[in-house]
């Protein structure tokens, strides 16, 4: 006579305090998935996530979903089984809800919405990279005039000689660009969600030669189509959300070819600067070989007309 198999079935009920968003997000991840597949586990009829198992075996798979948060349990084979995939689509047919004979259907809560309700100042959420992008733009628009305003402020207060205003000036602006690096932060993470990355690697930002490229990285990464841990997708980009971006490539791509230009015209400025200054160099170094050559050909001449003066005397 063979050992007795067991298999694990699931009716749809959840473990107390467990949101089904989280539940299905969890056995997507489980089961290695998407969130449609999953959701046809919380059609209100018991299946079988696992069958033909040792007790030891159904008791190790029991505790593995047990962390996902549904509530599932253990029962013998029977001769007819009913596998995940013999789950189907279609909503089986009920009896009247009036009658007695209805049999008990489990309440599983709301559907997994489509997209994710977007959460700009918030650490959960996620966005795509048209949005981080179009996003940072406007938050490059809203900072740039508040530091100008900042600045001739600072001006003004520094002409006056206030030490007082100097002091409350700079407190306010050190809240404000805190502020600003906290929301760009955000920012990041949420972009981090989406591509299925952990948040705390926006530190690596903080690390050198690896935080010169990491926001690249960031920016170009493609994000997730389907739901991840972090949540369903973000909605579809809007026609804001394009011409932000647009403009904010065009903002980076003027930068770059200005930083370039601005290179260049610096080298060529220093190259002609040094040959200029060795031109000089050496032309004080000419007129003081001249004017050192002539004394020593004069003394020359002076000898020979030494040397000759006996002769033309003895000649006498």
């Amino acid at each position: 006579m063979s050992d007795p198999r067991y298999k694990i079935v699931f009716d749809g009920a959840l473990q107390p305090g467990v949101d089904i968003t989280t539940a299905k997000l969890n056995l997507a991840n489980l089961f290695k998935s998407d969130v449609a597949a999953i959701e046809r586990l919380f059609n209100g009829r018991t299946v079988a996530l696992k069958r033909d198992l040792s007790h030891n075996d159904a008791q190790a798979y029991l505790q593995a979903l047990s962390k996902t948060g549904i509530d599932a349990r253990i029962e013998a084979e029977t001769a007819i089984e009913l596998n995940l995939s013999d789950v189907q689509d279609h909503t089986p047919a009920v009896a009247e809800p009036d009658s007695p004979y209805a049999p008990p259907r489990a309440s599983v809560g709301e559907n997994l919405p489509a997209f994710a309700t977007l959460k700009p100042f918030s650490v959960e959420g996620r966005i795509g990279r048209l949005r981080y992008l179009a996003w940072s733009m406007v938050l490059s628009l809203v900072t740039l005039p508040i530091v100008s305003v900042f600045a001739l402020i600072g001006l003004g207060l520094v002409s006056t000689d206030s030490t007082t205003g100097l002091i409350i000036g700079g407190i306010f602006a050190f809240f404000l660009f805190l502020t600003f690096m906290i929301v760009g932060i955000l920012f990041s993470v949420q972009r981090l969600h989406d591509i299925g990355w952990s948040g705390w690697l926006w530190l690596l930002t903080l690390v050198p030669f690896v935080g010169s490229f990491f926001p690249l990285v960031i920016m170009v990464m493609p994000g997730n189509t389907h739901a991840n841990r972090y949540g369903p997708p973000p909605p579809p980009n809007t026609t804001a959300v394009k011409v932000l971006c647009s403009l904010w490539i065009v903002f980076i791509g003027l930068f770059f070819v200005g930083g370039m230009l601005g290179g260049i015209s610096a080298i060529q400025q220093e190259y002609e600067t040094t040959l200029e200054s060795s031109y000089e160099s050496g032309s004080v170094t000419t007129d003081e070989v001249d004017v050192e050559v002539e004394p020593a050909a004069n003394s020359v001449d002076d000898a020979a007309e030494a040397a000759q003066a006996p002769v033309d005397s003895a000649k006498e």
